[in-house]
Parts: C-alpha cells; sequence; structure tokens
C-alpha cells in the first residue's frame, strides 16, 4: 500500500509578517510548542512503526516549522527510514539548512516560498544555493501578486532552469488574460492554479491513497474537508481508506486539487507531487504551452 499524509499539528508560528496571512508574526506560547512537539514525535514513532505501507509525507505547518529543532529532526529521522518514500515540508527557507546534511537526501525535499518583502532576494537566493550545492529536492513559489510579478521574474532568471519555479494565484484574484500569460511564463502550470476546480461528486486520491492528520491523530480526507473519517492511533485508518467522490463544491488549493482524479496531476508531479516538483521539468517547447531552457542544474554562483 502507498499513501501520502499530510501533517498539520498544532504549531500556527511565523517568523514572517506577510499581509495576506492571519499567521503573520503570531508567537505559539510555550505550552502550545510543547503540546506540538510531542504531538510531532507521536506522529512519527508512528511512521517508524508503520512499516507495511510506502509512506509520504508532507508537513504542511501553518507557521514555520523548520524554525523548530523538532521537525528538522523527525524529517531527519524519517528520511532514513526504508519505507518512507518521500518525507518533505512547507517552509520559508529562513532557517538555516545546515541540518539537511544528517538527513537522507534520496528521501528528503523542501517546498520553499519566497516573500518579497519579508527577505531579500539575495538571502532567499542564497539559501537556495546552500541547498543546490548540498543536492537537496526542492521547488521554489511565489503568490502571484502584481506587486510580486518583478521580483517574481527576478528570482526566476537567478534560479538554475533545473529548479521549478511555482506559483500560487492570490487568494480572491481575478485574473486577466494578460496578467495569466505574465504568470504562466515563469510557471507554465499556473492554469491549474488561477481558477477554482468544481470538484463535487469527482473522484478524488483523498481518503483513498491521501489522507490528512492533525496533531491529536484524526483522520480526515483532507485539510479542506472537516469530516473526520478515523484516528490514526487505534488503526482505524485503515479501515476508512476507500475510494469517495469530494463533497466540496470547488478545490482551489494545490495540495487539495493535485489529488483530484479527473485532473490529472499525480502523472504531472510524479514522483514529486509533496514537495511540488513536476516529473518533466524543464519542459520543452510547447508541451504545456511556455517555454523552458532545457539546462542542467547548476549552483547560483557558477
Amino acid at each position: 500500500m502507498n499513501l501520502s499524509v499530510l501533517y498539520r499539528g498544532p504549531l500556527a508560528s511565523c517568523n514572517y509578517d506577510c499581509p495576506y496571512c492571519p499567521f503573520a508574526k503570531r508567537h505559539d506560547p510555550p505550552e502550545l510548542l510543547r503540546e506540538d512537539r510531542a504531538a510531532l514525535e507521536r506522529f512519527t514513532a508512528w511512521a517508524a512503526e508503520t512499516t507495511d505501507v510506502r509512506l509520504s509525507i508532507l508537513f504542511t505547518p501553518w507557521g514555520e516549522g523548520l524554525t523548530r529543532r523538532w521537525y528538522r529532526d523527525a524529517i531527519v529521522s524519517l528520511s532514513h527510514l526504508p519505507h518512507v518514500d518521500r518525507v518533505a515540508i512547507q517552509t520559508n527557507l529562513a532557517a538555516r539548512t545546515d541540518w539537511l546534511a544528517e538527513a537522507d537526501l534520496a528521501s528528503a525535499a523542501l517546498w520553499a516560498t519566497y516573500h518579497p518583502g519579508q527577505v531579500t532576494r539575495e538571502r532567499f537566493l542564497a539559501r537556495c544555493d546552500a541547498l543546490l550545492r548540498r543536492g537537496v529536492r526542492f521547488s521554489v513559489g511565489v503568490v502571484g501578486f502584481p506587486e510580486h510579478l518583478a521580483e517574481a521574474r527576478a528570482l526566476r532568471a537567478a534560479l538554475p532552469a533545473g529548479v521549478y519555479l511555482w506559483v500560487n494565484a492570490a487568494e480572491g484574484r481575478r485574473y486577466t488574460p494578460a496578467e495569466e500569460a505574465e504568470w504562466t511564463a515563469l510557471d507554465p502550470h499556473f492554469g491549474f492554479s488561477v481558477r477554482p476546480h468544481v470538484s463535487l461528486d469527482l473522484p478524488c486520491h483523498a481518503g483513498e491513497t491521501a489522507i490528512s492528520v492533525s496533531g491529536d491523530g484524526t483522520v480526515r480526507r483532507c485539510h479542506f474537508i472537516k469530516e473526520p473519517i478515523a484516528s490514526l492511533y487505534d488503526g482505524s485508518w485503515r479501515a476508512a481508506l476507500r475510494p469517495r467522490p469530494c463533497v466540496n463544491s470547488i478545490c482551489d488549493c494545490h495540495i487539495g486539487y493535485v489529488h483530484l482524479k479527473p485532473l490529472g496531476l499525480r502523472d504531472v508531479f510524479a514522483g514529486g507531487v509533496l514537495e511540488r516538483i513536476p516529473a518533466v521539468w524543464p519542459v520543452s517547447v510547447g508541451s504545456v504551452g511556455s517555454v523552458a531552457l532545457e539546462t542542467p542544474v547548476r549552483s547560483l554562483s557558477d
């Protein structure tokens, strides 16, 4: 059995102050941090013991996890488990990256987001360069705000062609055809993000081969369907896995719609679903409606 697990514990603090994020500059009290650490350690122990399942794990904290040692430790330990195919985390790359020297880079990966106004492009690129030199698998992305377009273009120009730059449509924003074309020139797959996907009654991998797990072990189909289907720690999750149609009208977040079966995005991102890296990248001219140079990954300082 292959199972993708999206884990989100109680952590909700972040060191950044993005104006579009409700968790900006939020500080968790010590008792919540202790709760988050204990919950993550319990989850990591479950993953280590569940050896009859091929696991792929994505940490999707509300805040920034890699500033907390227990997330770094969890990724390192999970990366060395033979039944864990992938362990990744969404991060702003503000934390140091040298701890990845202890991880198995055949399975560890990062989903990194660049936030203009919170960090200089030069500092963010230096983090990317450190990852490249260490051989870490990662994607980089931005939110498609008009005021960030110039920075996104500069970031794309500075990154090696072999690093995928994704763009998330800004929540609630409607893009003109010209605007969509500008962002699609940076991310050929932007079209999947720019319009919400009608999902009601459509078949989805969520709840069948992908689940969402909260800190207390509650299992849901995905982060966007509140109804629990099982618990991770009493074993009931096994019997709960089965095909189900989506009960939401729309799905507009990548970590949700990537599992919608009619979209076929598991094929587009095969081998990189959790860290958001397309199976074929860089792309060839015309393959997805845009152009990307087919050059090997290089260091930013080469």
